[in-house]
Parts: structure tokens; sequence; C-alpha cells
């Protein structure tokens, strides 16, 4: 009994997942750029885990919470150019769930 590895099916499908992780990562990082320069920057509350490494406190979070609106208010964009900015935001997540849900849909199907 001989194995036969198909190597053209394996290169295809290393490209394609090589390809699909760049984009939903690219994607998904453009969005929070977008986001930032819309002026709503993502500030997320600390979980508290019983063994956590570290755990931010309160004052910490408080901090973080302050300077991402400093930083927002900082923004030399116009309303309008927030508008649009956070548009696109919202757009390049669209785009990244799509790529991900036609990676399940593919699996699904196939």
């Amino acid at each position: 009994m001989t194995i036969e590895i198909d190597w053209i099916a394996f290169v295809k499908v290393f490209a394609v997942a090589l390809v699909a992780a760049v984009l939903v990562v690219g994607l998904y990082s453009i969005g929070l750029r977008l986001l930032v320069r819309a002026g709503r920057v993502p500030v997320v509350a600390p979980a508290e885990f019983t063994d956590a490494i570290t755990v931010i406190s309160a004052k910490q979070a408080a901090k973080a919470e302050k300077a991402a609106a400093k930083a927002a208010r900082k923004s030399p964009l116009s309303e309008g150019q927030k508008r649009v900015a956070q548009l696109g935001a919202y757009a390049s997540f669209g785009l990244c769930a799509v790529a991900v849900l036609c990676g399940i849909l593919l699996i699904v199907v196939h």
C-alpha cells in the first residue's frame, strides 16, 4: 500500500489559507484604525480572572478611559470626516465578517 500526496492541492490549500488570513487580519486592522480616527477609541473594561497573570486596577482603567477621551477630543478631523471614517470602519468589519463566513461556508459545503 502506497500513500500518494497531491502536492499541487496541498500548495493550493496553503496559498488560500495564507491569503485568507492576511485578508481577515488586514481588514480588521484597517477597521480598527478607522474607528480610532473617527474618535471612537475602543476601551475594554478589565476582566477579573481568578488566576490571571495581570489584572489592571480600577484606577488604571479610569486612566485609560481618560486617555482615550483625550485622544478623541484631539482628532484633527471634521465631523463629516469622522462620520466617513466610522462608516469605513463598519464596512471593513463587515467585509471581515463576510470573509470569515465564506470560509466557514466553504468548509461546510465542500
